[in-house]
């Protein structure tokens, strides 16, 4: 990984982004990458029903949060399981072609798509980019200059100063990251900034083994950021979908001292932990309807 990066502190505290320290997940989706899916992948005839896949691939479910690629390919397969597609006698193709490169590329962004794209010529990866590119235009535009942090995230950057060096840990471009947090001042309390194109969040967090044991924290809204923490043997703060204020209240008035104190892992954890799963669902609203 490319990071410019020194340890400063005893303790380090990776966020996530969208969705996390932003109210950005509900924009970004709903008004920028589904109506492109809809447009770009030819799902006109299914808007309704894409819509729904896609809302519950990386919003309402355990899936939420992933890498947009792998996100495109799990609403096409959820379509096509999907009853009232069959019956309009639409197939959606699953490009394998996208599929092998998920499962082969560590940077799952533009850059390494772009050069995929120029060594191949293969035609639904340049269909793949196409889309890719018209979303990250589309947010710059609808997002434009951003939106204002959660209440408590600027105050919890600012309870930490001193104490852990903090990590923006996120599958965001590189450049809409660098953009969101220095439009609203909070890059001035971070020492680095990780977007898709420096690697997974796994990768990113490899950063813990220059931390002690239960000294690095991972704030996060989705399963792969809890997922991130395990694999780096760090702790793990949830900011609940549809509860973000509330997380990030109890983030700054417990959570903090908590973790900075050595009380976090355990029973706190483990009632954390708890609370997390019970918000986001396996099955889709209409697999549980069957």
């Amino acid at each position: 990984m490319n990071i410019d990066y020194s340890k400063t502190n005893d303790y380090l505290i990776g966020i996530d982004s969208d969705g996390c320290a932003f109210d950005t997940m509900e924009l970004k989706h709903k008004e920028c990458f589904i109506p492109n899916i809809i447009h770009h992948w030819g799902l006109k005839g299914v808007s309704k029903y894409a819509r729904e896949a896609a809302e519950f691939v990386n919003l309402y479910s355990k899936t939420r949060g992933v890498n947009r690629f792998p996100a495109l390919i799990e609403v096409f397969r959820l379509l096509n399981k999907r009853p009232e597609v069959v019956a309009r006698g639409v197939k959606i193709e699953i490009p394998q072609v996208l599929v092998d490169w998920i499962g082969q590329e560590s940077k799952l962004g533009n850059p390494a798509l772009t050069k995929y794209v120029e060594q191949t010529h293969d035609p639904l990866m340049e269909k793949a980019l196409r889309w890719s590119i018209e979303v990250n235009e589309t947010i710059d535009k609808v997002v434009g200059e951003g939106v204002p942090p959660f209440p408590k995230v600027r105050e919890s950057l600012q309870k930490v100063q001193g104490k852990a060096d903090v990590l923006v840990v996120s599958q965001t471009p590189q450049a809409a990251l660098n953009k969101e947090w220095a439009n609203q001042g909070l890059a001035q309390y971070i020492k680095a900034i990780c977007g898709q194109e420096v690697g997974t969040k796994k990768e990113c967090l490899e950063l813990a083994k220059e931390y002690p044991a239960n000294h690095t924290l991972m704030v996060g809204d989705a399963p792969g950021d809890y997922n991130a923490a395990v694999a780096n043997g760090a702790l793990f703060f949830p900011i609940n979908p549809g509860e973000e204020e509330a997380s990030w209240e109890r983030f700054y008035a417990e959570g903090v001292d908590k973790f900075l104190d050595g009380t976090f892992a355990g029973e706190y954890q483990k009632e954390l932990l708890e609370e997390f799963d019970s918000h986001l669902p396996v099955l889709p609203p209409w697999k549980q309807l069957d």
